[in-house]
């Protein structure tokens, strides 16, 4: 983020933020702390650069990194939230068209069977992807109503947390711990009664996001808690930590 870059003039009072030397300037970015090179303005549209209490400080430091980490966390959620919603949607459409979907599946199952093998339709255990849909079609319309709802719901539930993970705010911060948290005991069963590299990898991304969540941004109280949370970022979005931020050998220019 740089400051004046349309300013016709630059004061003394503007060297924490621009610098004019030998007709070149010289912009502090407030986010990254970088010099970035930029000539004058041909057609300034301002007089001179804004003061300091005109000017909104980006996130930057801890605050910045928290802002990264969370908004990673708000994409993972919206991905749940997608394919949750997408699978809960079938589920209801399924649930009102059972009889018909079952009839259609067993068709197609026989139509394979007969191409592949070349015998009749098999009434032994289906494994893999058939036999989950076999698992799927074989619950009844009431009870497919009732795990199309709970998707829903849960996909609600992530929405939610994607939503307020990207805006950065704390109530967001500990739905997502509660919710992710009573989830991985389910996810260690999971794995142990069936291991496969997906569920490895997302218990082992929900179990990061936990561990993240409670000791870097201190919930219930942890390591300070909120406050000393707050203050960290504080500490790094001011003019104080801006000013602290430039060399000693730009400072003396």
């Amino acid at each position: 983020m740089l400051i004046g870059i349309d300013a016709a003039e630059v004061r003394p009072q503007d060297a924490v933020l621009v610098r004019e030397l030998d007709g070149i300037r010289w912009h502090h970015c407030l986010r990254c702390d970088c010099w970035i090179v930029r000539p004058p303005p041909v057609a300034p549209s301002s007089e001179r650069p804004p003061d300091r209490d005109q000017i909104e400080i980006p996130p930057r430091g801890q605050a910045l990194r928290d802002k990264i980490v969370l908004r990673l966390i708000a994409v993972d959620r919206i991905l749940h939230f997608l394919i949750l919603g997408t699978l809960g949607i079938a589920v209801l459409v399924l649930a009102a068209h059972e009889k018909a979907a079952r009839g259609e599946f067993e068709r197609v199952l026989a139509a394979l069977q007969a191409g592949v093998a070349g015998g009749p339709v098999q009434t032994t255990e289906h494994v893999g992807i058939i036999g989950e849909l076999d698992k799927l079609l074989s619950l009844r319309a009431h009870t497919l109503r009732t795990v199309g709802v709970a998707l829903i719901l849960y996909a609600a539930l992530e929405g939610v947390e994607a939503v307020g993970l990207w805006l950065t705010k704390r109530w967001a911060e500990y739905l997502t711990f509660v919710a992710t948290t009573i989830l991985l005991p389910l996810e260690v069963y999971e794995i142990v009664n069936r291991v496969s590299v997906l569920k490895v990898i997302g218990f082992l991304v929900n179990l990061a996001i936990v561990i993240y969540l409670l000791f870097a941004k201190r919930l219930f109280g942890l390591r300070g808690g909120g406050a000393v949370d707050e203050a960290r970022r504080a500490a790094d979005t001011s003019w104080e930590a801006i000013e602290r931020a430039i060399p000693s050998s730009v400072a003396r220019v």
